[in-house]
């Protein structure tokens, strides 16, 4: 005899994902893993990351939330949040904004097949050094690899983070 209250305790299922979004599923949920960084003007350092991307299946848009955190100490470091809007013809428009301050609009194209997204900024508002961010994000072997590079007044664009996040 099956055991109800073991059945009962059993979630459903989430539901399908809102038609817009399913060309991003393989971003959706929480991961975590560790990166590094870099730049011409700082110490070289090491971090803990933890991204969500998430979504309610009746929105047409992916919610995003990110936090680091010292390797070594467990000392939070940086935390951004936004939206990503995946569009019909492989285009995503994606609004960030960091702790710092800082505020990104960027837009970019997104490859389903091969689980790629390359990030352009459009625009990075409330920075007076920063002058231009791109990402790209990439899951293999059911890990997420991210790159992102910076340019400033006074460095041009180059790498500056790089992760490697498992699923939770």
């Amino acid at each position: 005899m099956e055991d109800a209250g073991a059945a009962a305790a059993q979630p459903p299922p989430p539901p399908p994902a809102h038609p817009a979004v399913v060309p991003l599923a393989f971003l959706l949920g929480k991961w975590r893993g560790e990166g590094e960084g870099s730049f011409p003007t700082i110490a070289p350092f090491r971090y803990g990351e933890e991204l969500l991307f998430s979504h309610h299946p009746s929105k047409p848009v992916i919610s995003y939330t990110q936090r680091t955190w010292k390797a070594a100490s467990g000392e939070p470091m940086h935390a951004e949040s936004g939206y990503w809007r995946p569009r019909p013809d492989g285009s995503v428009e994606v609004v960030i904004s960091q702790s710092t301050g800082l505020a990104e609009v960027q837009k970019g194209s997104y490859d389903a097949e091969k689980k790629t997204v390359t990030l352009q900024s459009e625009l990075v508002g409330n920075a007076s050094k920063v002058k231009q961010i791109t990402r790209a994000f990439q899951v293999v072997d059911g890990d997420l690899s991210y790159v992102v590079q910076m340019a400033t007044i006074t460095t041009g664009l180059q790498q500056h983070l790089k992760a490697l996040l498992k699923k939770i």
